[in-house]
C-alpha cells in the first residue's frame, strides 16, 4: 500500500490545478489535497470492512487466496495501463509478491487439508459442532 500510495504521491504532487482538472483529480484534490487516500478505482475509500475473516481455516485460506489473485490483477491492470518504467518496475515487483503470498496461502492450504481428521487441529474441539448436529 506504502509503494502504491507514494507512486500516486510522486505522479500528483507537481500537477497544477488546471492539470488536476484535466486528469480526473479535481474532487480527489478537493477532499485530500495531494495526501495519500487509499480508495478503489471507483473512488470507495478503502475500510477493514472489505477483510474477509470467519474464523474457519478453509474459508479463510480461499479468501486470503482470492485477495491475493485481485491484487495481482489489479497490477497486471495497471501494468497494461501505464508504459513509465518509474511506476512499472514497483507495480512488477508488488506483482511478483501477490503471486508468492498466493502460493505460500496455498501450502498453507495443503497443510490444513492434511491434517483435517488431527484432534483440535484448529484450536478448537471438533465435538463442539455435534451437539448441534443431531
Amino acid at each position: 500500500m506504502e509503494i502504491v500510495c507514494a507512486i500516486v504521491h510522486q505522479l500528483t504532487k507537481n500537477l497544477t490545478a488546471d492539470e488536476l482538472q484535466e486528469q480526473g483529480f479535481a474532487a480527489y484534490y478537493i477532499d485530500h489535497t495531494v495526501g495519500l487516500w487509499p480508495q478503489a478505482a471507483s473512488g470507495e475509500p478503502w475500510s477493514a470492512s472489505m477483510i474477509q475473516s470467519t474464523g474457519d481455516p478453509l474459508a479463510d485460506l480461499h479468501e486470503d487466496m482470492a485477495a491475493e489473485q485481485k491484487a495481482r490483477l489489479t497490477y497486471d491492470n495497471i501494468l497494461r495501463l501505464v508504459k513509465d518504467p518509474e511506476v512499472c518496475d514497483p507495480i512488477r515487483y508488488l506483482r511478483e509478491r501477490e503471486v508468492v503470498h498466493y502460493q505460500r496461502f496455498g501450502e498453507s492450504l495443503r497443510l490444513v487439508l492434511d491434517n483435517l481428521n488431527s484432534k483440535n487441529f484448529y484450536a478448537f474441539n471438533p465435538d463442539f459442532d455435534k451437539q448441534f448436529c443431531k
